[in-house]
């Protein structure tokens, strides 16, 4: 029987988790998930000065937010320090390690010389081969690898392709400075295998580091994970992403208004592909995902097509479901909580299901429906914006007060009684329909543009749909 897959994401928690974390978080979901594998979730806190709980909190909301649910508890880095030690000291028995007692000011002259010399700065070996009793007395050593010197070290990359890097250009890299603290490159390794992780996806600015790892694996006789270096996501213009760009957290996309079914969607087609197939469920992504189909080139982030993609996806879900997504954006917008305080009022809650099909027709994401909604909440007498205002001059209000009775008069209040009567009623006055329904729309809902004016008629109810005629009407 072949090994399950286990693949794992490694945040380092020093802010949030931006948007190339989260669709390389998703890449390794959508692997594991595809094979019937297993994801896990390491923190890489080991840079003590940076790393905080918020971040490690905001990370872990992220995921859940995005709905990339992990295997196992979260595995600390820092937690396992001694293991990592331990490791170091079995390569110390096995002669794959040694210890350097070089100084800094020594260290610091190899760099300046090589700089000097047109040459990358590179670690010249001096204590690779010498004695341990030359070391100097009182001088506590690194730990550095024995780094094979000639040769050659291949990546068999299922997305670069067969890389090769010379050994040469390899130097003998520290696993423990001197003060007893393994390094980054050191504990990944180590973590990797104790997890049984056979399969790393990450970006490509990982590739470097992938030489340098694969000989730890062979120097502790460990086998090899499979490896696949994404390219990383370019903006619009084809720079590198940045803020302005949109290398946000995964918050500020939840803030936005965006669904995650969108947000993964819209991030699985970054960089991987399914023939034209631009709007796939999440089943689908996992039946279709493969590191065969990721590009090798950057992908672009388009806010466009985002925000396109999730106007979609606001029309396709239920509107139970999308009413708790609704809730979960306003948790964290400015103004949220005075409209989620009116969502658990008696009867809105109905209220609101009653005006989401208008209302998502009309947005593409959760904050452009909160603003479409804001009618069902406003207090009389409403605010009017321009557009409204000018709508409502003279001749309208004037249309209103005539119409307020024939409403009055309605028994029945649906979508098909009010249709019938500010029809009927324009009809009768040979006026356009949108002369009549034009001043309703702004006298209901204090704006020039809304969902269906019977939809607002109905949602609003009788009485205060009434009342806010009555408000405008001359």
């Amino acid at each position: 029987m072949a090994d399950q897959i286990v693949t794992r994401f490694a945040p380092s928690p020093t802010g949030y988790l931006h948007i190339g974390g989260a669709r390389t978080a998703l890449f390794n979901w959508l692997f594991a998930r595809h094979h019937g594998g297993r994801m896990l979730l390491r923190i890489e806190d080991t840079d003590r000065a940076r790393s905080t709980r918020e971040a490690v909190d905001a990370i872990l909301d992220g995921l859940s937010w995005l709905g990339l649910d992990w295997d196992s508890e979260p595995i600390s880095q820092f937690a396992r320090v001694e293991r990592h030690r331990e490791v170091v000291e079995q390569m110390l028995a096995n002669g794959t390690a040694y210890r350097c007692y070089a100084t800094p000011e020594e260290l610091e002259t190899m760099r300046e010389t090589a700089r000097a010399e047109g040459r990358p700065p590179r670690y010249d070996g001096r204590w690779r081969d010498r004695d341990p009793s030359e070391a100097p007395a009182g001088v506590a050593p690194a730990i550095r690898l024995k780094a094979p010197q000639e040769g050659e070290t291949v990546v068999d990359d299922q997305v670069q392709g067969r890389v090769v890097f010379p050994n040469k250009d390899l130097d003998d890299l520290v696993l423990m400075r001197s003060d007893g603290v393994p390094t980054y490159m050191l504990a990944v390794v180590v973590d990797d295998h104790d997890m049984g992780v056979t399969h790393i996806i990450r970006g490509d600015d990982h590739l470097t580091n992938a030489a340098r790892q694969t000989l730890i694996f062979q120097a502790m006789g460990w086998r090899v994970p499979v490896m696949a270096h994404i390219p990383l996501i370019h903006g619009p213009d084809g720079a590198k992403l940045s803020k302005r760009h949109g290398a946000l957290g995964a918050e500020a996309y939840r803030a936005m208004g965006y669904l995650p079914a969108a947000m993964r969607n819209y991030l699985a087609r970054l960089g991987w592909s399914h023939g034209d197939d631009e709007i796939m469920s999440t089943e689908d992504m996992i039946a279709w995902f493969g590191l065969d189909a990721v590009g090798k080139s950057p992908a672009r982030f388009d806010f466009k097509k985002l925000e396109n993609l999730n106007g979609h996806y606001m029309r396709a879900t239920p509107d139970a479901e999308l009413l708790g997504h609704w809730r979960a954006c306003l948790a964290h917008v400015d103004g949220g909580a005075e409209v989620l305080a009116w969502l658990d009022a008696p009867g809105n809650t109905d209220k609101a299901l009653a005006a989401l099909p208008g209302l998502k027709e009309r947005a593409k994401t959760l904050v452009e429906l909160t603003d479409g909604a804001s009618y069902l909440w406003r207090n009389r007498p409403l605010d009017l914006d321009d557009k409204a205002g000018q709508i409502l001059d003279a001749d309208a209000r004037a249309i209103l007060a005539d119409l307020l009775p024939c409403l009055d008069a309605d028994a029945v209040w649906s979508l098909e009684s009010t249709e019938t009567i500010v029809k009927a009623y324009a009809e009768e006055r040979g006026l356009k329909l949108g002369k009549v329904a034009q001043p309703l729309r702004a006298a209901l809902t204090g704006r020039g543009t809304s969902p269906g004016i019977y939809d607002v008629l109905v949602v609003l109810g009788k009485e205060e749909a009434l009342g806010r005629i009555a408000d405008q009407a001359a």
